[in-house]
């Protein structure tokens, strides 16, 4: 009896293995179709020389590339092709696929697995966006992300040295201060507010075929130059950003997302 209630038991692990890596598989597949429609497209070729705009300024060409916010690419089209999006940008900048790290709360272990399969690596945490360069020349992908970790990400490299080695694609920072209310958006979104002027940004083209899943996006990047010229008590004010009074944040918290993270699923 013992015997078969373990056979029984290992027969539903490999059935369970089996569904898994078939699962795998099919968003390995989805995301392969999703690479060929935005290139059969020509969205992508159009969006090729907002991607060399930071390059062609002499700026630092990218040596590694961090990714926040995909979301759940198996089941939804417009992260599938946000995936894809950033495959091509790996192979146009000629980043390898080990150095892009992505983090985002809501992905499933099989897609966690997945991104491994196409050789890219997972952050271990949840950052809320406070991720330094280190010295290293990074493309910042962060398409759709909320506003509080931009904010967070500029201050986390908050000097001329580290902001001149940083290209970020995401949502136009120009749009987001049309958007809100000036002391809103020099409260709690300051480090945005604060560097508008040391930015150049160059919006992705529109396309009908992708008007929500790229709208709203722009490459960004910061001249040395440019942030040089910035006034002295720009770059004095250097506290962290707590958002105590901002109702609608966007983001998940550290102390929110270990539940939501692939380890946590798998274990």
């Amino acid at each position: 009896m013992a015997a078969a209630g373990a056979w029984r038991a290992a027969g539903r692990r490999r059935r369970r293995r089996e569904a898994a890596e078939e699962e795998e598989g099919a968003v390995l597949r989805r995301v392969r179709e999703a690479r060929d429609d935005l290139l059969s497209s020509g969205f992508w070729a159009a969006s090729a020389g907002a991607v060399r705009a930071p390059l062609s300024a002499s700026a630092e060409p990218p040596a590694r590339c961090v990714c926040y916010g995909l979301g759940r690419f198996g089941g939804c089209p417009a992260a599938r092709h946000q995936l894809a999006f950033l495959l091509l940008l790996l192979e146009e900048l000629g980043v390898p696929p080990g150095r892009c790290s992505l983090f985002d709360p809501a992905f499933s272990a099989q897609e966690a697995a997945a991104l491994g399969q196409l050789g890219l690596r997972l952050l271990p945490e949840n950052e809320e966006g406070k991720h330094g360069i280190e010295g290293s020349a990074t493309l910042f992908y962060m398409v759709h992300c909320g506003k509080a970790l931009y904010n967070n990400l500029l201050w986390r490299n908050w000097s001329a040295g580290a902001l001149s080695k940083m290209v970020i694609i995401g949502n136009s920072f120009k749009g987001i201060e049309e958007r809100l209310l000036s002391r809103i958006f020099e409260r709690d979104y300051s480090y945005i507010a604060k560097v508008l002027k040391g930015t150049e940004e160059v919006a992705l083209p529109t396309h009908p075929r992708y008007l929500d899943t790229f709208n709203d996006t722009s490459v960004h990047w910061f001249p040395l130059q440019k942030l040089k010229e910035l006034s002295p008590e720009v770059w004095d004010f250097v506290e962290e950003p707590m958002y105590h009074e901002c109702d609608d944040l966007e983001i998940i918290r550290k102390d929110h997302a270990d539940e939501h993270h692939p380890a946590a699923v798998e274990s």
